[in-house]
């Protein structure tokens, strides 16, 4: 028996669940709070053949897509505090590994200038549109 009572298995670096399109559990952005069932975990998504993703992340079966191969991208852990944070902009960026945002502006110097500034320039956008 798999994890939160429904049938998983485990191949070749990712977890599904074994009933199509049933949820392994729930994903929760912990800074945005958004959430939503997710399907797989891993870098290899079901039902795909020559797609490994740069990173460990939860997904799902796109439900705008009949085609079966199609998935969603919902969120991944920040590579440096661990926090579930979703793909939204407002939360993280992917920069070779996901970081949340709080962790991009404690390390923002570390990045290359392109992302210093676009990260900078989004912050000014937000107190701009927040005024």
């Amino acid at each position: 028996m798999g994890r939160r009572g429904c049938a998983a298995r485990e191949a070749h670096g990712y977890i599904m669940d074994v009933n199509e399109g049933s949820a392994l559990g729930v994903f929760t952005c912990e800074l945005c709070e958004v959430s939503s069932p997710y399907s797989f975990s891993g870098q290899k998504p079901p039902n795909t053949r020559a797609i490994v993703l740069l990173e460990e992340c939860y997904g799902m079966k796109d439900p705008f897509s009949p085609e079966r191969e199609k998935f969603l991208v919902l969120g991944s852990k920040c590579c440096l505090c661990s926090k579930t944070v979703c793909v939204g902009t407002d939360c993280s960026l992917f920069y070779t590994k996901r970081f949340c945002l709080p962790c991009v502006r404690d390390h923002l110097w570390q990045f290359p200038e392109r992302v210093q500034n676009e990260v900078l320039r989004k912050k000014s956008v937000q107190k701009t549109s927040s005024s």
